[in-house]
């Protein structure tokens, strides 16, 4: 076995650059932490729980998305927000490439600002560079302390954030910081706090590299029309290949007319590139379409002079010169897909009951013989109230002719909000009003204080032992 089959990391450190991507990608960073770390806090009113916008409560089993509440029996809407960003995911992919890497995905953004604070306090990608070949100093201590402190500031904030969005955040602030919060507040926190440090500080462009699966298996997501990262070789090479703006090179025109290509070869591109690679090596997994080779390059071309795109979002076919085909049959099915689990999303919410009823029957005994010879059925009620109000509902049955509906002198059934009542009804029938050992009938629970609801109806089973349903018959 070879002696260096593990190669150990090469520190990479991203030069900054200025421009129109590095713009979008500054903007999605704010607003990204903004939600993250405000929503939180955003209080939002609501009876019967903690006015917390969005709140995870796994005690209860509610999860509050605003006025939305979803409760453990909607899991499948989990599951189709899943199939929604996989179908998107895709979409995406076959259209423009791996630009939820580089824009959107939390290992971006939060590597990201690791980069911005260690620029912050080390200086420009040189300051740093020197900074990490020079001996151990007061100096050297002091800044690389400062940066691995606000490191481990910024990963102790995602930590504690995510906490809060499973309990109420300003009462679980005050616990964790006070050391009064229940462990798994702790150990969620801590947990979150070390995987943030190290894999956005420590293995920062590793994990798109080595960790992320997505990097292995976006290849096969690409085609000839989708758009990557790319540089033009065929400009930016020329016959000649390409050569630094020295006498009597620095105009376009003397340059193309000894075959030098417009790559000035600054390295500028591979300076600013958060993974470390040289897009002029053509498409490269390690890639995360940032763009940042992009604004540098403009940049370069600006100040010589020459065209801008010599590094841009294009084609296999594009640049061969042909046109790209966006309206291909893989995307317009992706599309489809995706319209189409969104509207049953959409409409699956939108017209869920606001109450909802499970009847079950007691089976020991199944049936009871009561002194006035009719027979009796019990059975567990349960009814959930899904509004934020207080409502009261009246509970009958229907398609069992003769029977009588006994709920303990209960009328009137009251739900508190968000909240659920448990009841057990017993349903009575003469012998002779039986048309079989086992016959179907419903529970129908009927709102009283919302009108435009219609009542909710759960079917079971009217037992009736098939001795006593003979002797009627005679």
């Amino acid at each position: 076995m070879s002696a260096d089959a593990y190669q150990a990391r090469i520190p990479i450190y991203p030069r900054s650059v200025k421009g129109r991507f590095r713009t979008l990608k500054t903007a999605i960073l704010v607003l990204a932490y903004g939600v993250y770390f405000l929503l939180p806090w955003l209080r939002w009113e609501r009876a019967g729980t903690t006015g917390q916008a969005v709140l995870f409560d796994l005690q209860a089993r509610h999860f509050y998305l605003f006025d939305l509440v979803v409760y453990a029996q909607d899991i499948f809407w989990l599951a189709g927000f899943l199939v929604i960003a996989a179908f998107l995911l895709f979409f995406v992919t076959g259209i423009a490439g791996r630009v939820f890497c580089g824009y959107f995905c939390f290992q971006t953004l939060w590597a990201d600002v690791f980069v911005f604070i260690e620029r912050l306090v080390q200086g420009e990608r040189n300051a740093r560079i020197r900074l990490a070949a020079a001996p151990w100093t007061g100096q050297k201590l002091l800044k690389i302390g400062a940066t691995h402190l606000l490191w481990l500031g910024v990963a102790f904030g995602t930590g504690l954030t995510f906490a809060l969005y499973w309990a109420d955040a300003p009462e679980l602030a005050v616990q964790v910081l006070t050391g009064a919060a229940p462990f798994p507040a702790y150990a969620t926190t801590l947990f979150l706090t070390a995987t943030t440090y190290v894999m956005a500080g420590l293995a920062r462009e590793q994990v798109c590299t080595y960790m992320c699966p997505y990097a292995r298996f976006q290849g096969v997501m690409f085609d000839e029309d989708t758009l990557v990262v790319a540089y033009d070789a065929a400009r930016g090479e020329g016959t000649a290949g390409r050569r630094k703006p020295t006498k009597g090179m620095t105009e376009r025109e003397a340059r193309q007319a000894q075959g030098v290509g417009d790559c000035i070869d600054c390295g500028y591109c591979v300076q600013v590139c958060p993974v470390g690679i040289d897009i002029r090596n053509g498409l490269q997994y390690q890639c995360i379409s940032c763009a940042l080779c992009i604004d540098a390059c403009d940049t370069v071309m600006d100040t010589t002079g020459f065209p801008r795109g010599l590094v841009a979002y294009s084609s296999e076919r594009h640049l061969i010169g042909k046109k790209n085909r966006y309206l291909r049959p893989r995307n317009i099915g992706y599309a489809l897909a995706l319209l189409a689990v969104m509207a049953a999303l959409v409409w699956s919410i939108a017209t869920r009951n606001q109450v909802e009823m499970v009847a079950r029957q007691v089976r020991q005994p199944l049936s009871v013989t009561l002194s006035d010879g009719r027979e009796q059925n019990r059975y567990e009620v349960k009814i959930n109230n899904k509004t934020n109000r207080t409502v009261r509902y009246r509970l009958s049955i229907a398609g069992l002719p003769g029977a009588e509906l006994d709920t303990g002198g209960l009328s009137v059934i009251e739900a508190p909000p968000q909240g659920n009542v448990q009841l057990v009804a017993r349903v009575k029938l003469e012998p002779r009003d039986a048309t079989a050992s086992r016959q179907l009938f419903e529970f129908v629970v009927t709102p009283l204080d919302t009108p435009v609801d219609e009542p909710l109806a759960w079917e079971s089973v009217f037992y009736m032992p098939p001795a006593r349903l003979a002797r009627s018959a005679r």
